[in-house]
C-alpha cells in the first residue's frame, strides 16, 4: 500500500492496540469460496415443478395516452395462462420510499390511462414457457395518442413546459418548496467581498449499472398460503413490505429469500419484479418467474440519475473560498423511486468537504419522460463530487495555485459547522491529501505537511 506517513503509522498502531486485526492484512471474503467453486445459489437456480414465466408488453412511446389495450392475441398463444392488467393489481400505485414517509404514490405497477416513458410496463403475460410468454406479450396491441415529451431537466422546469405528473408539477415538492434548500451565512455578501467570481457548469448522463445477473425473482406458493420469494433484491425488507402493500396482504404472508446478488450497485433496490411475480403465482396457483432480459436490463432498469450542476464561487486571491452557490438538477425520470432522497443527500453534501462561510444550495428533483433513475453507489453524492472537484481544479488553474494546497487551505476540520448545520467530525481530509501527496511524490511545503484535521491554522 506504499510508504506510510507518521500519521498513518500512528493510526494503524492505535487500531491494532485496540484489538483490531483487519487493517493491513489480507482478509478472504466469506462468500469467495462458494463463488469460485460454483456452489453459490442464485434465484435462477430455483426450478420448482410447474414453474410459469412472466413477460411484459411495454410502452413504445415516451409520453402518450393509452386509448385501447387489446389482449385477445396474447390469449390465443398456446401455453398462455393469464394476462394481467392494472385492474388485477389490488393497489396499483406506489413509491418505494413510502416506507420512510416519502410520498405521494406516483408510479403504477402497470400503466393505466397513460405512459410516461418508453419501456413502461402495460400488460404482464403469464405462460407455461418463457417463449410463450414472450410471444404473448408481443401480440398485445396498444393504441396511443402521443403527448408532448419532456426529456431535459431545464426544459421540464421552463415556463410553459407540458406538465407530465399527476401531482401538477414537474418537480418533487419538499415541505412546500420547489427544491431541497440549504442556506448558510449570506452568499451575496460573500460574493461582494470576494476578489473574483469563478463559475462552472457540469453535467452527467444516465449511467446503467449493467449487472452480470439481470433483475428477477422466482415466487413459490406454499402449502400454508404464504408466498416464498427468491429474489436478487438488495433491499429485502423494502421488497417484502412494498409487495405486501401492493398486493393488499399482511407482510407475514410473504417470505423473501435473498442474500445473493449477481451485481447490483444500487440498481436492485427498487421493487419492480416481485409484485407481478407474486400476483402471477396467486392468480395461477403455481410458481412464477419474472426476470429481465438483457435488453430490458439495459433499457428499463433504473439508472444513476443524470445531473446538471451549476457552481458559482466567490474566491479570494489567496485561494480562500468565501461564498459558494450551487444549483443542482437531478433527473428523476418519469417516477420518484429513490430520487427525492438522493436529491436530499446531494443538497446536504454541498459544498463538499470544505468549510465555506456563505453557502446557498438549491437542489431540484425533476421529472422527465425518461427511464426512472434510482440508487447507484453513493447516489446523490458521486456526481456532485465530480462537479465540486472539477470546480476546485478550475479555481486552482485560474489562480495559478497548487490544487492540493488549495484543497488543504479550504478543507473542513473536526468541529467545523457544515452548511446543513451538522458538526464535522472524523474528517481526516487533510491527512488523506498529505498521504496522497507523499505517495505520488508531490512535494508540499512544511506548513502544509504540518496541517491537521483537528486544528485549523490561524490567519
Amino acid at each position: 500500500m506504499g510508504r506510510l506517513t507518521p500519521i498513518d503509522e500512528a493510526y494503524f498502531k492505535d487500531e491494532r492496540a485496540g484489538g483490531f486485526t483487519v487493517i493491513g492484512t489480507a482478509v478472504q471474503r466469506s462468500d469467495a469460496r462458494a463463488h469460485v467453486t460454483g456452489r453459490t445459489v442464485f434465484f435462477e437456480d430455483m426450478t420448482p415443478p410447474g414453474l410459469t414465466h412472466v413477460k411484459i408488453h411495454r410502452s413504445v412511446r415516451h409520453h402518450a395516452r393509452i386509448d385501447r389495450v387489446d389482449v385477445s392475441g396474447a390469449l390465443e398463444v398456446p401455453g398462455v395462462l393469464r394476462v394481467i392488467t392494472h385492474e388485477d393489481v389490488p393497489n396499483n400505485w406506489y413509491v418505494v420510499l413510502r416506507l420512510i414517509g416519502v410520498g405521494p404514490d406516483d408510479e403504477p405497477v402497470l400503466a393505466e390511462d397513460r405512459v410516461l416513458y418508453r419501456g413502461e410496463p402495460i400488460v404482464a403475460v403469464v405462460a407455461e414457457t418463457e417463449e410463450a410468454a414472450r410471444e404473448g406479450a408481443a401480440r398485445v396491441v396498444v393504441d396511443y395518442t402521443d403527448l408532448p415529451a419532456v426529456l431535459d431537466v431545464e426544459e421540464a422546469l421552463a415556463d410553459g413546459a407540458p406538465i407530465i405528473k399527476q401531482a401538477g408539477t414537474n418537480h418533487f415538492v419538499y415541505e412546500g418548496h420547489h427544491c431541497r434548500r440549504v442556506r448558510f451565512g449570506d452568499v451575496e455578501q460573500g460574493f461582494a467581498q470576494a476578489d473574483r467570481i469563478i463559475e462552472g457548469r457540469y453535467s452527467s448522463s444516465p449511467i446503467e449499472h449493467a449487472p452480470a445477473e439481470p433483475t428477477g425473482c422466482v415466487v413459490v406458493p406454499q402449502g400454508d398460503g404464504r408466498l416464498r420469494i427468491h429474489s436478487n433484491t438488495q433491499a429485502a425488507f423494502f421488497t417484502l413490505d412494498n409487495t405486501a402493500l401492493i398486493l393488499g396482504v399482511p407482510p407475514t404472508s410473504l417470505r423473501v429469500v435473498g442474500g445473493t446478488v449477481g451485481g447490483g450497485f444500487g440498481g436492485k433496490v427498487d421493487v419492480i419484479v416481485e409484485p407481478l411475480a407474486c400476483l402471477a403465482a396467486l392468480l395461477t396457483g403455481r410458481p412464477a418467474k419474472y426476470v429481465y432480459s438483457r435488453a430490458e436490463e439495459m433499457q428499463v432498469s433504473s439508472t444513476r440519475a443524470a445531473e446538471l450542476i451549476l457552481i458559482k464561487d466567490g474566491v479570494m486571491d489567496d485561494g480562500r473560498i468565501v461564498a459558494r452557490k450551487v444549483t443542482l438538477y437531478v433527473d428523476a425520470g418519469a417516477y420518484s423511486r429513490h430520487s427525492p432522497y438522493g436529491a436530499t443527500k446531494a443538497a446536504a453534501h454541498m459544498p463538499g468537504p470544505y468549510t465555506i462561510p456563505n453557502v446557498h444550495v438549491d437542489c431540484h428533483c425533476v421529472y422527465t419522460n425518461r427511464t426512472p433513475s434510482s440508487a447507484m453507489r453513493g447516489f446523490g453524492v458521486t456526481i456532485g463530487d465530480f462537479a465540486l472537484e472539477s470546480q476546485m481544479d478550475r479555481i486552482a488553474r485560474e489562480l495559478g495555485l497548487d490544487p492540493l494546497r488549495l484543497r488543504l487551505g479550504n478543507a473542513y476540520r473536526d468541529g467545523d459547522m457544515k452548511a446543513h448545520r451538522k458538526i464535522a467530525s472524523g474528517t481526516a481530509l487533510v491527512e488523506v491529501i498529505q498521504s496522497a501527496a507523499a505517495l505520488v511524490g508531490h512535494e508540499l511545503p512544511p506548513e502544509y505537511r504540518a496541517m491537521s484535521s483537528t486544528e485549523r491554522p490561524e490567519g
